[in-house]
């Protein structure tokens, strides 16, 4: 039995990685249809096809130096195991793909929450990529779970963050904490701080300002952020995560490089993944920052904020392949 049908053999796998199967329909019918067309209308594994194979990957957003590593695995593969026909190394790719994502580690989307501690979740991203979204989503998660949650505005200077994260919180029935449009985001981060503790808070989840225009300020800011922020609860923020769009493929990634130099990053969170050809960034985000993917947006409705699972993202790529 091949890698791919090896991972979903038991039905109800399958019906787990339904919802990637709907919401990565976009990628499938566009890049990837070319992949099966190529493979299907091969005879022979050649350079000419590692190279087809090479455009295709990069038409999907993989990025070009985890393309190229990929694509010279799978040559060396071919060539010790002396595989012949197209049908091995349709395998063969999906189990690189795992093998790149994985990289040898055990790789959790699942968020360092724990019950004895006021628990700091940061999130952090240019404008516009979803994360006012994203907090919502990720509060309606936790309170469903019996987690008090404060949404905290630290977006202080966008005309409207503070408004928008607000709306968000009424809608979860989640506490909110915001101090006057222009404050200083660390004096916000305090405060709501100490409302945490008067107020028998479980999860904390700050919102940030978006701006890269100079990575200096930036660097200053979420370094005082989190000053404040540790020294009024240990070891906080205990997750900081970068929000990316995906449908802004190559930009997305070196949104993530920037953000990764200025703080330390523990997860992405990659919106907007069923509305894009480009869902190879997940990949090429992994490989070259390291920083595992611990949720995906696969919709517009609530609960349509997914844990990123390797598994079921391969089976939503190559699903229509095998």
């Amino acid at each position: 039995m091949g890698f791919f049908n090896n991972l979903f053999r038991s039905k109800e796998k399958k019906l787990e990685a339904q919802k990637y199967k709907l919401g990565m329909q976009k990628i499938r019918s566009s890049v990837l249809s070319n992949l099966k067309n190529l493979l299907d209308s091969s005879n022979e594994i050649s350079e000419d096809l590692f190279e087809e194979l090479e455009e295709i990957f990069i038409m999907a957003d993989i990025g070009v130096n985890t393309v190229l590593k990929i694509t010279n695995h799978l040559r060396e593969s071919v060539e010790v195991k002396k595989i012949k026909e197209t049908e091995d190394l349709k395998e063969l790719i999906v189990e690189e793909m795992f093998k790149v994502y994985v990289n040898d580690e055990v790789v959790s989307s699942n968020l360092d929450i724990r019950n004895d501690r006021i628990n700091v979740v940061l999130f952090v991203g240019v404008n516009g990529v979803g994360k006012t979204t994203t907090i919502g989503k990720v509060a309606y998660e936790y309170i469903k779970k019996g987690k008090k949650v404060l949404m905290v505005a630290g977006d202080t200077f966008r005309a409207g963050a503070i408004h928008q994260l607000k709306i968000w919180a009424e809608r979860v029935n989640a506490d909110f904490f915001c101090k006057d449009e222009g404050s200083d985001p660390s004096s916000v981060m305090y405060d709501a701080i100490n409302y945490a503790k008067e107020n028998d808070i479980d999860l904390i989840l700050c919102d940030t300002a978006g701006r890269l225009q100079n990575k200096k300020n930036l660097m200053k800011e979420l370094e005082k952020i989190n000053k404040v922020i540790s020294r009024e609860i240990t070891e906080a923020p205990h997750e900081t995560l970068l929000v990316v769009d995906a449908t802004t493929g190559q930009n997305g990634l070196s949104q993530a490089k920037i953000f990764n130099e200025v703080t330390n990053i523990t997860g992405i969170v990659l919106t907007k993944l069923d509305g894009t050809a480009k869902g190879g960034i997940v990949l090429a985000i992994r490989d070259e920052i390291g920083t595992p993917i611990k949720y995906i947006g696969l919709g517009e409705k609530i609960d349509d904020l997914e844990h990123f699972d390797i598994e079921e993202y391969i089976y939503g790529m190559f699903s229509d392949i095998f």
